[in-house]
């Protein structure tokens, strides 16, 4: 018996009209592609790398500098700040002991770590220098001023990537100069690694002033030249440190001019 072959055409045009309505549907089941990535990070990151460098810039500069120190109610109070072409430097911090009637000059050499009272109204003994430790141990809390930090140690904490910390743009503060950054501490310790608040740089790293609660510290002209290394105020002695709180009140009934019954 002969055998019926179909023609090519009939075959074939089913499938023809199938491929695509298979090939649409295909391309429906496939996943859409995935956002763009938010940038937001990136931006943060950049921001934190910008401020890290204006503070290791900050570390190379050596100069000498007059900072105001303005904290509410209270007269504002001029500090010179040494950084020294030998890496060692000195902080001078009028009202900075015995709660503020005495003024004390800190000082970090290749020698250790020094506080160094100041002929004042509430010192007037002549200026001599007491070693705290070596020099990079920090200052105990009693005789801390804490007006130094922006200038010295607090600089180390802004160039290490691994310190929590939160760093945006900020507006510049009225009376400073500079580019800004508002610094927030991350850790849930109340041991922070520094003051939260607004710190400030020239390009070429000269810190022009900070804002925190403690108060606002600015430059107050331009910084002059640095010396070769930095002088203690004073001989070192072996005696006790002056503490940033003032001394208590005398009791009057222990006073040597007290009557006797």
């Amino acid at each position: 018996m002969p055998v019926l072959l179909r023609p090519a055409g009939r075959v074939l045009g089913p499938l023809v009209l199938a491929l695509p309505v298979a090939l649409v549907a295909c391309d429906s089941a496939q996943p859409s592609p995935p956002p763009p990535a938010d940038p937001g990070p990136v931006q943060v990151d950049g921001t934190r790398d910008e401020l890290a460098a204006l503070a290791a810039a900050a570390q190379d500069r050596h100069l000498v500098a007059q900072y105001v120190f303005s904290r509410s109610g209270q007269p504002d109070r001029t500090i010179v700040f040494t950084s020294a072409n030998d890496g060692s430097w000195r902080v001078d911090v009028p009202g900075g002991a015995l709660g503020g009637t005495a003024d004390v000059s800190l000082a970090a050499t290749s020698d250790g770590l020094f506080q160094c009272a100041l002929p004042s109204t509430g010192h007037p003994e002549p200026a001599r220098c007491v070693r705290l430790g070596d020099r990079d141990d920090a200052i105990p809390r009693r005789l801390d001023p804490r007006i130094q930090h922006p200038l010295t140690d607090w600089l180390d904490v802004l160039t290490d990537r691994r310190a929590p910390l939160a760093v945006a743009v900020a507006t510049t503060p009225k009376g400073l100069t500079g580019a800004c950054y508002s610094v927030d501490s991350t850790s849930a310790s109340l041991n922070a690694p520094l003051d939260v608040g607004i710190y400030c740089y020239d390009p070429d790293g000269t810190p022009t002033g900070a804002r925190t609660d403690a108060g606002t510290l600015r430059l107050a002209a331009p910084p002059g030249a640095a010396p070769a290394t930095v002088q203690l105020a004073g001989p070192v002695v072996d005696a006790e440190p002056l503490d940033t709180a003032a001394p208590p009140t005398p009791d009057p009934a222990f006073s040597p001019s007290a009557g006797t019954s």
